[in-house]
């Protein structure tokens, strides 16, 4: 050590020595200086070697309290504070809002200063955006204030107890200690307000889903996204306009309503059950939703979760501005009010049978989220975690549905998508043949009246099948699915009274039978 010492007062001396020639126009001290630098080698190798010695051998212990210590004494004569915001927080469950927001805001200094840059794809694919690579450093500045941003990025290690570290990210603030009361407060909450508003405007919307058969680590989400990207809108919904108009009414209401959640204690989300035959449009409401609040979608599968816990988690994961969908509800799980009745029926039916080994096995795979963590999922504790959040239930028979989950404070506002109406086709007939009227409209109408018919199947009919099929030609083959269907139904009606006629007769003769004996 006190070789290191005395060789590094040597080259200190050679240097003001060489400024001192320097300025009087002589270069005799560059050559002592290198050959202070080349004597000073093996001095500061042996230091290094005698410090590797110590970190290898030294009680773990005692080399934490030396590098604590000395830590705090560099950082008593250092006149920079340095604050780090990490990608995760608290015990890893979620992503930070700090770290992104300040992600945003430094995509605009980053991408004309930064000379290592990272891009993405902004909102609606057509145009990217930049941010700064790992290591990187920035220069910002604020109310002539300069501070300095870098990106880290600490490396994978497995520890002294076989446990697995991966790598984190963060990013170090350093200014200047008599800046910080400035930067603490106004600077920081400029550079998160600023970078949330960032993001909203550059983000693109995301489709989530959890059925990709991964499952949740240190650091990795459970959800895995692709670009969402449907086009329907309000305007395309074949509905009527007064249901449709009640629908955004009261979904932008509750955008507007944070404050009022707040003032009446409740969180801010909203359930909304989507029932109706099959092909009505449940999934294209979801993404008109979506397209008009702006929202990323979390298509949750609950047949891929494997108990409440794991589901509980996944709510975490979730951001604000969100929509958490579980289509077909009725079918993902045992969810109705029917179970106790079930599982008493294979208790019975357990006795009779032999065990068998493998029945262990699909009990492991099989989903094990019940109906109370499924309620507490929707407005439990846990549910109060984020904000601006839309829970949305789809089913095609309401009726099996549990009451306890689909009353009132759980799925709050009942959308019932039906068959479709005579409004709801011209709807489809403007999105489809670009068309507000025809003769053949009135047929059409009267028919509409007698049949019950899906928007998927009249859509079906106007889309076009070849070049040669024009507008009549659409309009007919609708005709004719319409009058085929009412055909049908008017089978199917004498069926059903030569049905119920037979039976009486039956019922009829029987009674006379047993008077006459």
């Amino acid at each position: 050590m006190f070789l290191l010492f005395s060789s590094l007062e040597n080259i200190s001396s050679a240097q003001g020595q060489l400024h001192h020639n320097t300025t009087t126009g002589m270069w005799t001290g560059a050559a002592s200086m290198a050959s202070l630098w080349v004597a000073s080698g093996p001095t500061i190798a042996s230091f290094m070697f005698a410090w590797a010695m110590i970190q290898q051998y030294c009680p773990r212990a005692v080399v934490r309290f030396f590098q604590k210590y000395w830590s705090r004494l560099m950082n008593y004569f250092h006149p920079y504070i340095q604050i780090s915001i990490h990608e995760f927080a608290g015990e890893r469950l979620k992503s930070s809002e700090a770290f992104t927001a300040i992600e945003s805001y430094l995509s605009k200094n980053s991408s004309n200063t930064a000379k290592r840059l990272k891009a993405e794809i902004g909102k609606d694919s057509t145009n990217l955006v930049f941010s700064m690579d790992d290591h990187e450093k920035v220069t910002d500045e604020f109310q002539g204030v300069k501070v300095w941003w870098v990106l880290n990025r600490t490396g994978s290690s497995t520890n002294s107890d076989n446990s697995y570290s991966p790598d984190r990210r963060y990013y170090s603030l350093t200014f200047h200690k008599k800046h910080r009361s400035l930067v603490t407060e106004p600077y920081l909450k400029h550079v998160l307000s600023e970078g949330k508003e960032i993001r909203v405007r550059n983000r693109q919307r995301k489709l989530y889903t959890n059925g990709s058969g991964g499952r949740w680590s240190y650091h990795h989400t459970m959800w895995s996204h692709i670009v969402f990207e449907h086009p329907a809108t309000f305007d395309t919904i074949a509905m009527e306009a007064e249901k449709k108009q009640e629908i955004i009414d009261d979904l932008l209401t509750f955008t507007s309503s944070k404050d009022f959640y707040a003032r009446i204690g409740k969180a801010w989300k909203r359930g909304y059950l989507l029932f109706g035959p099959p092909g009505t449009g449940k999934s294209t409401m979801i993404a008109a939703i979506a397209n008009l609040l702006n929202y990323d979608i979390y298509d949750l599968e609950l047949t891929a979760v494997k108990n409440n816990t794991e589901l509980r988690k996944l709510l975490i994961e979730t951001t604000s501005k969100s929509i958490i969908v579980i289509e077909d509800i009725d079918c993902s799980l045992d969810l109705t009010g029917q179970r106790k009745k079930k599982e008493k029926k294979s208790e019975d039916d357990e006795k009779e049978k032999p065990p068998k080994e493998s029945s262990n096995k699909e009990d492991d795979t099989s989903s094990k989220v019940t109906l109370s963590g499924l309620l507490n999922f929707i407005d439990g504790i846990w549910s109060a975690c984020g904000g601006e959040r839309l829970i949305i239930f789809t089913t095609n028979y309401v009726e099996k549905l549990d009451p306890a989950l689909i009353r009132t404070g759980r799925m709050d506002k009942h959308i019932e998508l039906s068959y479709c109406s005579f409004e709801s086709f011209l709807v489809l007939a403007k999105n489809y043949l670009n068309l507000e009227t025809h003769p053949l409209f009135d047929q059409i109408k009267e028919l509409m009246e007698d049949v019950k018919i899906t928007p998927a199947d009249v859509a079906e009919n106007l889309m076009p099948k070849s070049p040669k099929d024009d507008i009549e030609k659409r309009l007919l083959k609708l005709i004719q699915t319409l009058q085929g269907a009412k055909e049908a139904a008017i089978i199917k009606e004498s069926q059903e009274v030569s049905t119920a006629g037979s039976t009486i007769t039956d019922l009829q003769l029987q009674t006379e039978g047993s008077s006459s004996s």
